[in-house]
């Protein structure tokens, strides 16, 4: 199999260097000519084998629209278009529509595992037809964690069922982060009594009710700095979680830890507390997301 992946920064790389060891062939394209495969797209388009698959995964919104419409004009009827990035389940409706004129085939892909999943393999929610889902499956078996398919991948539903996982799970995701932060925070606080954070969180990775990957990352960012003096207590959103909460919003599903957890990534702009720089260094751990220098 040959496919193409649109977007070389370093989920991309990471991403193109798994599929190839699992024996798929991949020809990158980037802006940047330094990464890139090929000249342009035009140029991508010629090397792949038709009915051609190609992946996208470029930042969300106008970057992602504006490669949709572009791959619209040169691709053709049959082929089929992955979009990979972290785009809100609405944009699938659009632009499955806009390549759908030209007789192109679409499926949506929330994707999880951050820098890490070269080594771990990503986890994958997908959305799509059947047909379509099944002729990706040699790409998603090569992405997705080994073990059982059913563990690190799911076809999800229907056009936007896979953006619409991935909103949900990132939504989860702040609050579980938060916990943690929170938690740490009030350790930290009790220097009197509590000596030893790191050793604290360590001995919680085994037989405890609360071991988690999350966990384990937040250990290793405590030794890497125990008291995260080099991060300041500042947190980005992405845009996931707040669409979770209008989500629930929109279908009156309560959701107050998720959204009780957003608004604390607004409280960390206004105040360096302890908690948020817990929140910026796991964001740092699982997603390689830039934090701020103290």
């Amino acid at each position: 199999m040959h496919i193409g992946l649109i977007g070389l920064g370093k989920m991309g790389n990471n991403m193109r260097a798994r599929l190839r060891a699992h024996d798929i062939e991949v020809t990158g394209f980037d802006p940047n000519p330094a990464v890139s495969d090929v000249e342009n797209l035009s140029a991508l388009v010629a090397v792949l084998p038709a009915p051609r698959i190609v992946w996208v995964m470029v930042p969300s919104g106008d970057i992602t629209t504006g490669v949709i419409t572009d791959l619209a004009g040169v691709l053709e009827a049959g082929d089929l278009v992955i979009e990979g990035g972290n785009s809100r389940f609405t944009e699938d409706f659009k632009h499955s529509a806009l390549l759908a004129e030209q007789g192109i085939q679409y499926v949506d892909a929330g994707v999880s595992g951050g820098v890490w999943g070269l080594t771990n393999g990503y986890g994958l929610m997908v959305g799509g037809d059947a047909a379509d889902v099944e002729r990706a499956l040699p790409v998603f078996d090569a992405l997705r964690p080994e073990g059982p398919r059913d563990e690190g991948f799911v076809h999800a539903g229907a056009i936007g069922a896979g953006h619409y996982a991935k909103m949900v799970h990132n939504g989860i995701e702040y609050a579980l982060m938060q916990a943690w932060a929170e938690g740490y925070e009030l350790l930290d606080t009790r220097k009197d009594i509590i000596k030893d954070v790191t050793g604290t969180f360590k001995a919680w990775q085994r037989g405890t009710v609360v071991r988690s990957w999350l966990l384990e990352l937040l250990v290793k960012a405590l030794e890497e700095d125990p008291e995260f003096e080099d991060i300041e207590g500042y947190v980005e959103d992405s845009g996931e979680g707040r669409w979770t909460v209008e989500e629930a919003l929109n279908n009156a599903v309560p959701v107050p830890t998720i959204s009780a957890s957003i608004f604390a990534r607004f409280v960390s702009r206004q105040d360096d507390s302890p908690s948020m720089k817990a929140v910026a260094a796991l964001r740092k751990q699982f997603g390689g997301h830039a934090v701020r220098k103290s």
